[in-house]
């Protein structure tokens, strides 16, 4: 199985945490490289560098209580930005309060919310959902994606004949 460019962003300020998301998210890591940020300082730089090395970021995973910025202003700030408009954003967090969450679900357009502690299994299933979404909207050929990510989501895709914008 090749190595895609598109990343997986992990942003937690607690390296324990971190080092179980990354390890829970080990089956996907051979097609999508996984990268971390311990701040929304240091996520923007890592960003920054994944783009302008020509990388895709497909999956946004961020915890709500980071040093500096909180988790939801930071999903809301990268929504705005046009390179970004694509990636699948998850709040992982037992922080964010009902009022963050709306105001990450409205404004930053939150594609999942998980509370912690969460299940692996859970973690997974919406991982690669996320990122099946992610390649049916912006990859061109599917098909490198079979093993990896929903396959009976990805060969409905490719039978329908449809493109994105069709849907």
């Amino acid at each position: 199985m090749e190595t895609s460019d598109i990343y997986i962003l992990c942003i937690e300020d607690e390296q324990e945490v971190l080092d179980a998301v990354v390890r829970d998210l080990e089956k996907l890591e051979e097609q999508f490289p996984v990268e971390t940020a311990t701040s929304a300082e240091e996520a923007r730089s890592v960003i920054e560098k994944l783009l302008e090395n020509g990388k895709k970021i497909g999956l946004i995973l961020c915890d709500h209580i980071l040093p500096g910025d909180n988790g939801v202003e930071l999903l809301i700030e990268l929504h705005k930005n046009e390179q970004l408009h694509a990636s699948k954003k998850v709040l992982l967090t037992g922080q964010a309060g009902l009022e963050d969450t709306v105001k990450a679900l409205n404004e930053a357009k939150l594609h999942h919310y998980i509370a912690k502690p969460w299940n692996k299994e859970d973690l997974m299933s919406v991982s690669v959902e996320l990122l099946t979404d992610y390649v049916i909207e912006q990859e061109d050929d599917v098909l490198p994606f079979m093993g990896t990510l929903d396959a009976a989501k990805l060969s409905e895709f490719i039978r329908s004949g449809r493109n994105v914008s069709d849907s």
